[in-house]
């Protein structure tokens, strides 16, 4: 059971980071009222902000509990924070009082600092649903499965950063994959040879009689 919460929270996490993600249809279908639970803590913790600052707080305090926090590195600068040694990591993390980056802004002699999940949650994600009641996620069923258990394969997007379904990127085949589907073009191609041997035997039998 912990193991299972962990994983949604770990694909809201993600969802919020990069507005979808791909995983399984069961998977998918299981995260999507978590999601728009949070999503709508987050619309009214930024609408109570000036009339209600208490219920905003208690808001704000319910989405950490729920989601927790982790950290973003922006995207543009993803391949300098892989270079940087740990220290220089942390750095970019944490403040010198060990509290962490939120806003992802430059401080400092820092080119860029960390931005939080839950602030990207209330301060980007919430602003475009602010006046809208509900259906902040849609699901896209993929014509894909897993390799393994063969489970369908499905995108879910927030409503507002979807793209139609011929314009969804698959994702690259792995070694796996692509070891997989040349073993089955060779069994095809095998059985397809074998029948036609079969049907050549038939026929110079049927001939000679």
């Amino acid at each position: 059971m912990e193991h299972r919460i962990a994983l949604r929270r770990n694909m809201a996490q993600s969802l919020f980071e990069h507005g979808q993600i791909t995983t399984t249809l069961p998977k998918a279908k299981n995260l999507r009222p978590f999601a728009e639970r949070l999503i709508l803590l987050a619309v009214r913790a930024r609408s109570s902000q000036a009339n209600d600052p208490a219920g905003a707080l208690r808001a704000r305090r319910r989405i950490e509990a729920l989601l927790g926090d982790r950290a973003i590195i922006p995207k543009e600068h993803g391949d300098a924070y892989a270079a940087m040694s740990d220290a220089h990591r942390a750095k970019s993390l944490r403040m010198g009082s060990g509290r962490r980056y939120r806003t992802g802004e430059p401080r400092g002699r820092l080119e860029f600092t960390a931005e939080s999940v839950l602030h990207r949650l209330i301060e980007k994600v919430a602003s475009k649903f602010t006046d809208r009641p509900g259906g902040y996620t849609r699901i896209m069923r993929l014509s894909d499965t897993r390799i393994g258990d063969s489970s369908p394969l499905a995108v879910i997007q927030l409503v507002g950063d979807e793209q139609p379904p011929g314009a969804v990127a698959k994702p690259k085949k792995s070694a796996r994959k692509r070891r997989a589907d040349g073993r089955y073009a060779l069994a095809i191609a095998s059985s397809k040879k074998r029948s036609a041997k079969f049907r050549d035997s038939e026929a110079e039998a049927v001939s000679q009689a």
